[in-house]
C-alpha cells in the first residue's frame, strides 16, 4: 500500500494548493474595496464569488479524494478521484470521476475489459490508505505484466457496513448499469425505475453532479433543483453533492416549492387524490375571473360638487381591455382602474379641458373613497394564500366555480379558513400565484410589513449597542442589522432562486416522483422550460390503495415529455430473503410487483418476529405494545453493538401515520437522523435506510396502502422485526412461523 499511500499524499498537497490559490484570487478582488462604477462594483463582486465558489467546491472535497486506479493493457496507469487535478506538467494528475476518460472505471467487465487489465478500489481514512480492493479483468494480460490482486471486493465490503446518519455517496462503487444512466444525455426527462436498495437515488445525485460537470456554463446561470419527499430526506442526502464538489444546488421538499411557504402537514390520501386532479386549472382560473365583477346598475359619485356615473357597459369594456392584456389579475387591475378613472375624468373635466385641469381631476378622482371602493368592488386585489381559503371554507364559491368537482369531493376538501397549508396545497396556490400576480397595492403592503419588521431588528441593535456602551465607530446600528438580515450586493445563484418562484431552471431532479400528483407535475414543468428532468421514484412504492401501473400514467402532464426510462432491477441493500418476502407480500395483496427485484446479497438471521398478547382494553394493549418495543429495540441495539460495534448502526421504529400522531412520534421524520433509535410515520421514512427495522402493527400500516407496507418492509440492510398484536398477512406469517417470538399473558 505504500505505493497508493504516495499517490494520495502527493494529491491532497495539489489540492491544497489549488484551494490557497483561488482563496486568494478572491481576497484581491474583495481588497480593491467599493470604488467604481456600480456596474463595475457587481463585477469585482461576481468574480469574488467565482473564486469563493471555485475554492468552496474543493473545500468540500476532503474524505475519500483518490478512490479508484486502472492499469491498462499498454502499460498506462490512471488514478479516479473526486476532482480533476493537474500535474506539474501540465498533464492530469487525478481524473474527475465525471470526466470521459473514468468511463473505463465504471464500465469494464471481465467479458469486455475495454483494454483494463486491473481496476484498484483504493479505501482511505482521512488522508491514510487502509486497504485495497482489486478487480481482475484481464488475467492474461495481468500475468504477462506481472501484476497481483488484493482484497475481496469494494462493493460488498460498502454494503456491509453499518448505516450512518447521512447517505454517502457511491462514486467508487458505481456499478455499469447506474453508470450509463448517470452519464445519459441531458434531453427531455429521464425517468430511473428503481425499486428499493437499487440506489436510484444516488444514482440521481451522480447524474445531477455529472451534468453539472458536463454543462457547467449553462447550468451554473440557470441552476439545479432537487425535490424530495421530505426536509428529513435532504438532510439524510445533503453531503452527497458537496462531497462531489457540488454546493450550488437548490434543494427542497416540495412543500417548500413556493418562497415564503413551508407547508408541512399532509392530507388523508383521499383528500390529497382530489387536490392533485388537473380540474384544479380551470377551477382557480374561473375563481380569478370570478374576482372581476360587473355592477349590476350604474354607480354614481359626488366629485367637487360634480355628479359623474359608471354604467355597467362602461365597466365591462374597462374588464375587456385588461383580460386582453394577458397580465396577472392584480397587475391588470392597473389598468383597469385607469379605465375607469379616466371614463370619469373626462366627465369632469369636459373634452377642452387643458392638460393641467385634466390632472387636477384625475387627482380628484384618484382620491375619492366611494371610486377607490367600487373599484376594489368590481376588481378587488387578492393574495393567492386568501382566495384558496376562500375556496376551501365557503362551500358556495366552490360550488360556483368548482364544475370540475363532485358534491362529494367538494365536501373532501372543505375546511376551515385558519387551517394550517398541506403540501396538497402547494401547486393548486402555485397556480394562484401564476394568476394573480402581485399589485402594486399588496407590495407596498408588503413592503410596509417588511420595513416594520426591520424597524423592530434596528431598535433591538441600538438598544444592545448602547447597553453595552457602543457606538460611534465605523459599524453603525444599520449595518449590524443589516449583516444580521444576511444582506449583501451579490447573492449566489441558488438563494437568488429559492427566493423567485419564476425561476426557470437549467435541471430538475425530483426523488419519490410516484407519489407526486397531476398538479404538481403541472407545478414542476412551470419552473423548467427546457423540460430537462431526472425522476426517480419506484411505482410499487406509491402511496394510497391505487398505485400508477407505468411512469407514463405515474408523470400526469410531463408524460409528454418523457424520453427515456430506466429500470434498476437489482437491490444492494435489502437481503434477499427480506425482498423476496416484500415482494410476496405485495403479490398476496394483489399488487403483483412491476418491476421484480433480485437482491445482491443474504444476510443471517434477517426476519424477527415478535407477538404480542391481544388486550381487550385497548388502552392497556396500546401501552404493552410500547413497552414491548421499547424492548425489542434493546435487544436490537445489543445485536448491533455485537455486530458492528458499540453504538454502531442505526434502528428505525416505523408506525402507521395515525400511531405516529398517538404516541408521539415523529410523523415527517424531522429528527431520524439525530438518533441511533428513530421512531417514525412510514412516510416519514421514504428515502431514508436503517441497519435494522422493527415494524409496529404491519396490518395498520397497510390501512394506508400496500405501498406504504412495501416501504416498511425493505427500509433494512440486515434485519426485518415485525412488532404486532394483529396479524400478519398469510405469506409474512407463513415466514415468521417457526421464529415468532410469544410473549405471556
Amino acid at each position: 500500500m505504500g505505493q497508493e499511500q504516495g499517490f494520495v499524499t502527493h494529491a491532497y498537497s495539489v489540492l491544497e494548493r489549488m484551494r490557497l490559490e483561488y482563496r486568494e484570487h478572491q481576497r484581491r478582488i474583495e481588497a480593491q474595496g467599493a470604488w467604481g462604477s456600480p456596474q463595475a462594483r457587481t463585477e469585482r463582486d461576481a468574480q469574488a464569488s467565482h473564486f469563493g465558489d471555485q475554492a468552496m467546491r474543493l473545500e468540500q472535497i476532503e474524505d475519500r479524494l483518490v478512490f479508484g486506479r486502472i492499469d491498462m493493457g499498454d502499460g498506462d496507469t490512471h488514478y479516479i478521484g473526486r476532482a480533476g487535478l493537474p500535474d506539474d506538467e501540465g498533464g492530469r494528475l487525478l481524473i474527475d470521476w465525471r470526466a470521459p476518460a473514468s468511463r473505463p472505471f465504471y464500465q469494464a467487465t471481465a467479458v469486455t475489459p475495454g483494454g483494463v487489465v486491473r481496476r484498484r478500489h483504493i479505501a482511505t481514512s482521512g488522508r491514510t490508505v487502509t486497504g485495497i480492493e482489486d478487480d481482475v479483468l484481464d488475467a492474461e494480460a495481468a500475468a504477462q505484466q506481472g501484476i497481483t490482486f488484493q482484497g475481496e471486493g469494494a462493493l460488498m465490503s460498502a454494503l456491509a457496513s453499518a448505516r450512518g446518519g447521512h447517505m454517502s455517496d457511491i462514486v467508487a462503487t458505481i456499478q455499469a448499469e447506474q453508470d450509463a444512466i448517470i452519464r445519459s444525455e441531458d434531453q427531455g426527462i429521464v425517468v430511473v425505475q428503481g425499486g428499493p436498495g437499487t440506489g436510484k437515488t444516488a444514482v440521481a445525485l451522480h447524474r445531477a453532479a455529472y451534468l453539472l460537470y458536463t454543462h457547467r456554463e449553462r447550468l451554473e446561470r440557470s441552476g439545479v433543483l432537487i425535490v424530495g419527499p421530505s426536509r428529513i430526506f435532504l438532510r439524510y442526502i445533503e453531503q452527497v453533492l458537496p462531497s462531489l464538489g457540488e454546493t450550488g444546488v437548490v434543494s427542497i421538499p416540495f412543500g417548500d416549492l413556493i418562497p415564503g411557504i413551508h407547508a408541512v402537514e399532509t392530507d388523508p390520501s383521499e383528500v390529497a387524490h382530489v387536490k392533485g386532479k388537473m380540474a384544479w386549472v380551470d377551477i382557480v382560473r374561473t375563481a380569478v375571473r370570478d374576482l372581476q365583477r360587473l355592477p349590476r346598475e350604474t354607480k354614481h359619485f359626488y366629485i367637487d360638487n360634480k355628479t359623474v356615473s359608471l354604467t355597467p357597459d362602461q365597466v365591462a369594456g374597462a374588464r375587456a381591455k385588461a383580460r386582453r392584456s394577458g397580465k396577472p389579475h392584480n397587475v391588470a387591475r392597473t389598468g383597469f382602474a385607469l379605465e375607469l378613472i379616466d371614463i370619469l375624468v373626462k366627465q369632469l373635466a369636459g373634452s377642452d379641458a387643458a392638460p393641467e385641469d385634466v390632472d387636477w381631476w384625475r387627482e380628484s378622482v384618484r382620491s375619492n373613497r366611494d371610486v377607490r371602493r367600487e373599484i376594489n368592488l368590481c376588481w378587488m386585489p387578492t393574495r393567492a394564500s386568501d382566495l384558496l381559503r376562500r375556496l376551501y371554507s365557503k362551500p358556495e364559491l366552490l360550488a360556483r366555480v368548482g364544475r370540475g368537482l363532485s358534491g362529494r369531493e367538494r365536501m373532501l376538501v372543505f375546511r376551515e379558513w385558519n387551517a394550517p397549508l398541506t403540501v396538497s396545497d402547494i401547486p393548486i396556490l402555485d397556480e394562484l400565484e401564476e394568476l394573480l400576480g402581485t399589485s402594486e397595492e399588496l407590495e407596498n403592503q408588503s413592503q410596509r410589513d417588511r420595513a416594520a419588521v426591520e424597524a423592530e431588528e434596528l431598535e433591538r441593535v441600538r438598544m444592545a449597542m448602547e447597553g453595552q456602551n457602543l457606538g460611534g465607530g465605523i459599524v453603525s446600528a444599520e449595518l449590524l442589522a443589516q449583516r444580521a438580515r444576511g444582506e449583501k450586493e451579490w447573492k449566489p445563484l441558488a438563494e437568488r432562486a429559492l427566493a423567485d418562484r419564476t425561476w426557470a431552471y437549467g435541471h430538475i431532479v425530483v426523488d419519490e416522483a410516484q407519489d407526486l400528483s397531476p398538479m404538481a407535475w403541472h407545478a414542476l414543468l412551470r419552473r423548467c422550460p427546457s423540460r430537462s428532468f431526472t425522476v426517480v421514484g419506484d411505482l410499487d412504492q406509491a402511496r394510497g390503495h391505487t398505485r400508477p401501473n407505468s411512469w407514463s400514467k405515474a408523470l400526469g402532464p410531463a408524460r409528454r415529455g418523457l424520453s427515456t426510462e430506466y429500470a434498476l432491477t437489482v437491490s444492494y441493500r435489502t437481503p434477499t430473503t427480506v425482498t423476496r418476502l416484500a415482494q410476496a407480500v405485495l403479490a398476496e395483496l394483489g399488487q403483483s410487483p412491476i418491476y421484480p427485484l433480485t437482491s445482491a446479497r443474504e444476510v443471517e438471521n434477517a426476519l424477527a418476529d415478535t407477538l404480542v398478547p391481544n388486550r381487550r382494553d385497548s388502552e392497556e394493549a396500546d401501552r404493552l405494545l410500547w413497552d414491548t418495543v421499547q424492548r425489542v429495540i434493546a435487544d436490537e441495539e445489543r445485536v448491533l453493538d455485537t455486530e458492528a460495534g458499540p453504538g454502531a448502526g442505526r434502528i428505525g421504529v416505523l408506525v402507521s401515520d395515525a400511531r405516529a400522531r398517538r404516541w408521539g412520534a415523529d410523523v415527517f421524520g424531522s429528527s431520524a437522523l439525530d438518533n441511533r433509535v428513530s421512531v417514525l410515520s412510514v412516510a416519514g421514512s421514504k428515502g431514508l435506510e436503517f441497519d435494522t427495522t422493527i415494524v409496529v402493527e404491519p396490518t395498520e400500516i397497510l390501512t394506508e396502502g400496500p405501498g406504504d407496507l412495501f416501504v416498511a418492509m425493505t427500509r433494512c440492510t440486515k434485519r426485518l422485526h415485525s412488532v404486532r398484536i394483529g396479524g400478519l398477512p398469510g405469506v409474512w406469517s407463513d415466514a415468521v412461523s417457526g421464529i415468532t417470538e410469544e410473549l405471556s399473558q
